[in-house]
């Protein structure tokens, strides 16, 4: 995938949890490109053999394992690391889980549900969701990001500033992501790679995937970022665009209550016009749908909408 990369960091070398204290795998230049060998956000837990079982076995305290940490030589705080994300080389094996506690709609979806993908790994064409549907995947890393200057262990699932979990899918092959620097070195890790998800990943979980990463770090001196940003090479949405939306909406005075509302419309919406179990139309939403705030000035109510992607049954 990479062969002119400078540095191949593997699998072995990851870490659970952000902290400053945790000794690098590899010290680099500015400007040096690497390949991880990044895990699945379940640590490798599931399998193509796996069952619904297999949910309540999942060890939670080894979830959205990162690869790294990478020193970078120069870094240091009020500087910017530059990350181009270069390719991804997936694996070809997915999953997608409701897990319960976890997702928009936790109180709702109580019991545990799994779904397995098998993809082509070369081609990357759509996905089979069962016998009618087909998702387009577009890889990207969900969790991306760099140690924060606070003493000790801090959980990787909730993002941060300095980035993390951000779960943003548009991070894909040709994006270029700047992250605040607050300690010497940077300290950059990347993982919980995906095969496609949707803006807002509702379910908790999108096509967790195992793959490998290629991407090159760089210093921006005394960037003083505030938070992340970052800058796509071109459109974003092509994969899904070719067919048009199904879209619903919820609207009133709370934005989280509004996007609750969005999403079971739409549930209720691939429900009765697909014949989909809610469970199943609750996963396919959160690999494919996109939760967007259409409106959020003419108070005291926004607009939340979900756009769902005809394509996946055309």
């Amino acid at each position: 995938m990479c062969s002119n990369c400078d540095y191949t960091i593997h699998g072995r070398h990851h870490h659970f949890g952000w902290d400053h204290s945790i000794p690098p795998a590899e010290r680099v230049t500015p400007g040096s490109t690497l390949e991880f060998e990044c895990l699945d956000s379940g640590s490798g837990h599931f399998s193509p053999d796996s069952t619904v079982d297999d949910i309540g076995t999942l060890d939670f305290s080894k979830v959205n394992p990162v690869n790294g940490p990478i020193y970078v030589e120069g870094a240091k705080p009020g500087d910017a690391l530059k990350v181009e994300i270069l390719s991804f080389k997936p694996s070809g094996f997915g999953w997608t889980a409701n897990i319960p506690g976890f997702g928009l709609l936790a109180d709702q979806f109580k019991d545990p549900a799994l779904t397995l993908w098998n993809y082509d790994a070369t081609s990357l064409e759509p996905a089979a969701f069962g016998k009618h549907g087909r998702v387009p995947l577009k890889p990207f890393a969900g969790t991306i990001g760099l140690a924060p200057a606070e003493a000790g262990l801090h959980s990787v699932v909730p993002p941060r500033r300095m980035g993390g979990n951000l779960d943003i899918r548009d991070l894909a092959a040709g994006t270029t992501l700047y992250l605040p620097v607050e300690v010497e070195g940077a300290l950059f890790s990347i993982g919980d790679t995906h095969a496609a998800q949707g803006d807002g990943e509702v379910c908790g979980t999108a096509i967790e995937s195992q793959m490998n990463v290629a991407v090159k770090l760089d210093v921006v001196k005394d960037a003083n970022l505030a938070m992340p940003r970052f800058t796509t090479r071109g459109p974003v949405t092509r994969h899904l665009d070719a067919e048009g939306y199904e879209v619903t909406t919820g609207i009133g005075s709370d934005l989280m209550e509004g996007a609750r509302a969005a999403l079971s419309g739409m549930i209720d919406l691939l429900c009765a016009t697909r014949g989909l179990s809610p469970e199943d139309a609750y996963m396919l939403c959160s690999v494919c749908g996109d939760l967007r705030i259409s409106e959020i000035v003419d108070q005291p109510n926004w607009v939340v909408s979900f756009y769902f992607p005809r394509i996946v049954f055309s």
